[in-house]
Parts: structure tokens; C-alpha cells; sequence
């Protein structure tokens, strides 16, 4: 007696009963190691970056992008060096930074950050590197006619790069110790001898 078993609805030699892709009602089954990728995974991943190019387009239009490095290079009275606080409005000489008492109206000047290993934490446009690399000054001090390094290299060194005395000093060999190639006017002719030569009592004038 012959025995009919019935078919699966998988069965491949039935005519009917296997079915193609176009002919599928909706989405196809998830994928599978078996069955490989249907269009249901293709419409989910289409989906998936669609959702992530609108994420991206979103974050640049709110400005989220990540922000660029802010400096706070700024150039203070005298055109020497400065220290721009947050307010991208003041101005704080270099010297003013790290002297344990607040410029900037927020006290970013005086950060932990900034002032935990001097001169190390310092960014670099602050910071003068004197001869004797033992010493430094801020870049301030540089080329303001006193001898702040101890050695004369912040006014007369290579490095230091200073023009000539300005209008308001005059030019001669100190016999003081804090100045270097010149001394203020305002000690011409104040009956002290400033200079070597003795030209601040007997030719320059206040």
C-alpha cells in the first residue's frame, strides 16, 4: 500500500509551493545564517543610516560640532603681550597671570591648570626663557628696560630681539644693577650719577 506523505510548504519539487522573493506579502523574515539577508534587513539598515545622517545633520545645525582650541593671546597696553580672559574683552598683562590674585572677572587667570607648575603650565607666548636657563620671566618683561632676568639677556640678549631705547629713556652705560642699555628720563639731571659717563647730569634732559 503506497503511503502519501505530506508535502512541506519548504518542499522544493513542489510546483506552487515554493515562494519567490517579488512574490512576498510585506517584509521578508529577519536574516539568518540559513536564509541570508531578505529586504526586511535591507529596509532596516537604510532606515538605521538615515536615522544617523539626520543625527549628524542636527548636531551641526545646534553648533555642537567640537569647538577649536580657544587662545587667550592678546596684546595688552604698550602693545606687549597678554592674556585674554573668557569675556574675549579683557585684556590682562602676561605678569598679571599666576600672581595669586584674580584679573579676570571669572578667576581664569589664577586655574590650577594654568598655575600648578610654573613655568611649565604656562602656555608659551607667556613665558621669556632668560640666558641661564634656570630663569624666566613673563613675556611682558621683556624689552622694558629693566633687568629682570638678572643678566641683562631680557633687554640686550639675541633672543630678546629689543629695539632702541624709547623717547622716554635715555641711552648710556647704568651704574645701577636694574637697568641695563638705558635709564628713565625722568632721572636726568636729578643731581645722582645714573650713568657711567655721567651723561645723564650733563647732556640729557628730562
Amino acid at each position: 500500500m503506497n503511503k502519501t506523505h505530506p508535502q512541506r510548504n519548504g518542499d522544493v519539487g513542489t510546483s506552487g509551493s515554493t515562494k519567490s522573493f517579488s512574490g512576498e506579502k510585506g517584509c521578508c523574515r529577519p536574516c539568518s545564517i540559513r536564509t541570508g539577508c531578505t529586504q526586511r534587513c535591507v529596509c532596516i539598515s537604510a532606515v538605521a543610516l538615515l536615522i544617523l545622517a539626520a543625527t549628524v545633520g542636527l548636531a551641526v545645525a545646534l553648533g555642537l560640532r567640537p569647538r577649536a582650541p580657544v587662545t587667550h593671546f592678546c596684546a595688552a597696553s604698550d602693545n606687549r603681550t597678554g592674556f585674554l580672559c573668557d569675556d574675549r574683552a579683557t585684556c590682562i598683562p602676561a605678569s598679571q597671570v599666576c600672581d595669586r590674585a584674580s584679573s579676570c572677572r571669572n578667576g581664569e587667570d589664577e586655574q590650577e591648570k594654568l598655575c600648578g607648575d610654573l613655568p611649565h603650565s604656562l602656555p608659551g607666548y607667556l613665558v621669556f626663557r632668560c640666558s641661564n636657563p634656570k630663569y624666566w620671566v613673563y613675556a611682558d618683561k621683556r624689552c622694558n628696560g629693566m633687568n629682570d632676568c638678572g643678566d641683562c639677556s631680557d633687554e640686550m640678549g639675541s633672543s630678546a630681539a629689543c629695539p632702541l631705547c624709547r623717547s622716554d629713556w635715555w641711552s648710556c652705560s647704568p651704574v645701577l644693577y636694574e637697568y641695563c642699555s638705558c635709564i628713565p628720563r625722568r632721572l636726568c639731571r636729578d643731581g645722582i650719577q645714573h650713568c657711567l659717563d655721567w651723561s645723564d647730569e650733563y647732556v640729557c634732559t628730562p
